[in-house]
């Protein structure tokens, strides 16, 4: 009963909200203007793919497999390909909105409170590197690589948690109990596992990048990940390459799934025009939805190097739940491919890491326009400071559903905060018995870049978040957070946006890196991220989040010991870190969910003691 009319009181504090902001759109105008794209901005180009088809899936139960042998194979020739997009600067037109000078000062925030006093909090651990190295059953046992960085996904039903990080995936129930799994992606999506360990070894499918999302409206959840093909002898990566799609058939999880594919190659092969520097392939698959669609954005970049921008993809998402909840039946809806790579050339670069919104459970947002996707990006082009993000609306995205779709993608550039390129993060000292079985002494955490992550657009804002570069003048840099709440709206018949919220996390004297907020449909919030440095073994964190309020540094869950894995023995010392976290409401609105990289105290492989962390945190 009291959470009921705690979240009755809160809607009606948000409609009042959204009101008045929407009541002071001229005002916040003047203040924080955007400017719509210039004319000499290339059109992005739309090209309308076919999705295959590709079968059924389901997941495994765990093999039960905890030690590997001395001449195993444990880290794949198909080096993980996630890096910063190598950005092109076009110097021959100015910036309409001029980012800072390169020499402008860090940010210098004021350090927030940490505490381990976390009322409305439940946690347990997630997949670690001991549970995807392990992961596999029958022909598929012993078959995975250890990886490095966890790159996690998590969605979450009011029944279910799916758990996904790097090459496999764990249903579990709320309570932490995993139902099914860990399987490895390659058994899930009937690939060839990574690595046969005979002699001579044979290779398999690369896949990587995993995102989940729970739709609540049809009660169905979707699973993307990056897929590029392998030559068997030598692991080099080739054509073809996909963004793979799983769809359940129903609200269980557990149950089974049709899975699809999106040809990434842009070589010509799939009758569409060739790209340049391809074959390519969809790095770091970024999915949202809306009432209408399904979208993914990549980061296309040459299997042979180079970077081509980024990509988007929009899909029926009711051809795509009609389709897995019909087995038989085919998909006749078409993906609409856009192109977006030149639309920020006037403002510094190739377009990169454009985030697409999901949305909570609740009032439907977006329904403007025939229907609108709303996505944002950052644009630091030059990896060094800036004070600007761009605003991306797709509208009559209710055309998904027509055999000939006919969405359009325009976007507005607004101020913001001052961000910039993260610095590597220290960890506190402690053992670090792999390191220094290699002479190396404690690595630091790579935070990246300042790319923008994961973005949820809730009672009429869209949320997101960056790393960024933070520092106390006279102190060495540290890596803190820079987000922003964004009100998008259409004002005769352009796109406009109004930045409404903004702010930093910073600790003084330690680091926090890789952002995720989830926020439900009232407006209340938590964001979640790692913190770590002197005195903090890298540990799970989050901090409570709305319009009205920010909070305090919760430790969810403190790190047992420096991250000690293989990457940080490297000549840089820099140890991948978790590329994303991530945050979802619940579909009740009464919670949010969370997970993010840690050290946890668990059972270890000789190569890596990664493990991820999942709270559930009452707003």
């Amino acid at each position: 009963m009291q959470s009921f009319v705690r979240s009755k009181m809160s809607v009606t504090i948000s409609l009042l909200t959204l009101i008045t902001l929407l009541a002071s759109v001229a005002i916040f105008q003047a203040a924080m203007p955007s400017v719509a794209h210039a004319a000499t901005a290339s059109a992005p180009t739309q090209t309308l793919l076919t999705l295959n088809s590709l079968g059924a899936a389901r997941l495994t139960a765990a093999s039960g497999q905890t030690t590997q042998g001395a001449s195993d194979i444990e880290v794949s020739p198909a080096a993980d390909r996630e890096s910063s997009p190598k950005l092109e600067i076009n110097g021959s037109t100015p910036p309409p909105i001029a980012p800072p000078p390169a020499g402008t000062a860090p940010p210098n925030p004021a350090g927030l409170n940490v505490t381990t006093n976390n009322p409305g909090f439940r946690g347990f651990n997630g997949l670690s590197h001991f549970d995807q190295r392990n992961a596999g059953t029958g022909a598929f046992t012993n078959t995975q690589f250890s990886l490095e960085p966890p790159d996690q996904g998590l969605c979450a039903s009011n029944n279910f948690v799916l758990d996904t990080v790097n090459t496999a995936l764990a249903v579990r129930s709320t309570n932490g109990t995993i139902l099914t799994g860990p399987t490895p992606i390659n058994q899930f999506f009937g690939l060839a596992p990574e690595v046969v360990r005979s002699t001579p070894p044979v290779f398999g499918d690369f896949t990587s990048d995993p995102k989940c999302f729970f739709d609540p409206t049809t009660q169905h959840w979707f699973l993307t990940v990056l897929h590029i093909s392998v030559d068997p002898a030598s692991g080099a990566m080739q054509a073809p390459t996909h963004t793979l799609i799983a769809v359940s058939q129903t609200a269980d999880p557990t149950g089974t799934w049709r899975t699809f594919s999106i040809d990434t190659t842009d070589d010509g092969s799939n009758g569409t025009p060739s790209h340049p520097n391809c074959p390519c392939l969809g790095d770091q698959p970024l999915i949202g939805a809306n009432a209408d669609g399904f979208f993914v954005s990549t980061n296309e970049f040459g299997l042979a190097g180079g970077f081509n921008g980024a990509q988007v993809y929009a899909i029926s998402k009711r051809g795509l739940v009609q389709a897995a909840s019909n087995p038989g039946s085919a998909f006749t809806s078409k993906v609409v491919h856009i192109d977006a790579s030149q639309a920020l050339v006037p403002f510094g670069g190739l377009s990169f890491s454009i985030q697409p919104s999901t949305q909570p459970f609740g009032i439907p947002l977006g329904l403007e326009n025939n229907g609108t996707e709303y996505f944002l990006s950052s644009l630091d082009f030059t990896g060094t400071v800036d004070n600007r993000i761009a605003t991306w609306a797709l509208t009559n995205t209710r055309s998904l559903n027509q055999s000939t779709p006919n969405v359009s993608l325009t976007f507005t550039v607004i101020k913001s905060q001052l961000y910039g390129q993260p610095v590597p993060v220290t960890q506190k000292n402690g053992p670090t018995p792999f390191a220094t079985s290699q002479g190396a002494p404690i690595g630091f955490l790579n935070s990246n870049d300042d790319r923008m992550n994961q973005v949820v657009f809730a009672a009429g804002v869209l949320w997101s978040g960056v790393n960024t570069i933070v520092q106390k003048p006279g102190e060495a840099a540290r890596t803190g957070i820079a987000f922003f709440g964004v009100l998008p709206f259409f004002a005769d018949g352009q796109l406009h946006a109004i930045l409404v919220k903004s702010g930093y996390v910073a600790v003084d004297g330690e680091n926090v890196l890789f952002p995720s907020i989830g926020v439900n449909a009232i407006g209340e919030g938590v964001m979640s991220f790692t913190l770590s440095g002197p005195d903090f073994f890298p540990s799970a964190a989050y901090m409570p989040i709305s319009l009205f309020h920010t909070g305090d540094v919760h430790v969810a869950s403190a790190g047992a010991s420096p991250e000690d894995g293989f990457t940080c023995v490297a000549p840089d010392r820099l140890c991948r870190w978790g590329d994303y976290s991530a945050a979802v409401a619940s579909p009740d609105g009464r919670s949010i969910w969370l997970a993010t990289e840690f050290i946890p105290n668990t059972p270890r492989t000789v190569l890596a003691n990664w493990g991820t962390f999942i709270s559930n945190v009452d707003v």
